[in-house]
This record gives C-alpha cells, structure tokens and sequence, in this order.
C-alpha cells in the first residue's frame, strides 16, 4: 500500500512540475501586448524618417533639375520656356528649333517629370519673386498649392537675400520710428 501512496505523489509531483513549465493565456497575452507595443513605437519612429527622407530625396532631385538647367543656359543661353517646359532637360521633342535640336544635349540621364509624391514639378520660366530668375518648386506631400509643405527651389537663397539687406539683417524699425 505504501507503494501506492508513494506512486501516487510521484504522479501528482510530476504533473505540478509539468504545469508549471507552460504558460498560462495571460502571460502570453501580456508578452504578445509587449510586443505589439514595442514594434509600434519603432513602426512610428520609421514612418516620420520616410517622410523626412522623401523630402531630402525630392530637394536632391531640384537641385539636379537647377543643374540641368544651368548647363541648358550655357548652351542655349536661356531657360527653357514656359512651352518647352522642364521635359526639354530629357527630350529634345519639345524644342521648335531645328538648329536648336542638333545643339541639344541629354542634361537629365533620366526623366524627372514629377516629384517624390507624383505631382508634376512647378515650373515657370520667368519668375514672379525673382529678377531675371526662373521658378521651380514642387508642392510637397499633400498635392496642394500653397501649403506650408511646398518645396521651393529658392527658398534657401531667398531667405539669405531677404537676411542681407542695408540694416546688416537686422528686421526693419516698426512704423512710425
């Protein structure tokens, strides 16, 4: 009989150790909720560096269209025109001129069309804030002109302009000083 007793609590031992090795549901639930948490966090810290990668990548791409424009000046000495539009940078189609067509050269290895949010670039041959300038901009992630997200191809150097004036960058005195 004792032998009995004795199988008995190896059995009832056996089974408590072996209970306590799994997991209950609640600790599984509790790790899975750590988890989601944590992989939340680092999903929303990636998201906004696309973002302010995409709006690095879009200022590369200006400044390689300014580039090809520059090299287009020096050939034709001009801009391309409001007509030819930026797409003379990467095909000479768009140019009347057959004299003009043979001095043409690719200034763009690929076309550029529209920017990092599929939105054709602005492009306006004579500029409306700039003297004897042209205007290039893209108007950012939300697609909508006139939003604080536009991208200006000037902005820096305009900003500078504006920064050295006569008062040494200092603002203008208020009215009535």
């Amino acid at each position: 009989m004792t032998q009995r007793v004795v199988s008995k609590a190896f059995v009832t031992r056996s089974r408590s150790v072996a209970t306590r090795r799994a997991f209950t549901i609640i600790e599984v639930m509790i790790v899975i909720a750590i988890i989601l948490a944590l992989s939340g966090l680092v999903g929303f810290a990636l998201l906004g560096r696309r973002d302010d990668a995409k709006l690095k990548l879009a200022e590369v791409d200006m400044n390689n269209i300014k580039s090809a424009i520059k090299v287009f000046r020096l050939d034709f000495d001009r801009v391309p025109s409001d007509e030819e539009g930026l797409a003379v940078l990467w095909t000479k189609a768009s140019i009347q001129s057959e004299e003009d067509q043979a001095k043409w050269k690719g200034y763009l290895e690929s076309p550029l069309p529209n920017d990092r949010w599929g939105t054709p670039w602005g492009y306006r041959a004579e500029s409306q804030t700039r003297d004897g300038g042209y205007d290039l901009w893209s108007y950012g992630p939300d697609k909508e002109d006139g939003t604080e997200d536009d991208i200006n191809a000037f902005a820096s150097e305009d900003a500078a302009s504006e920064g050295s004036g006569a008062s040494g960058g200092l603002p203008p005195p208020p009215p009535g000083e």
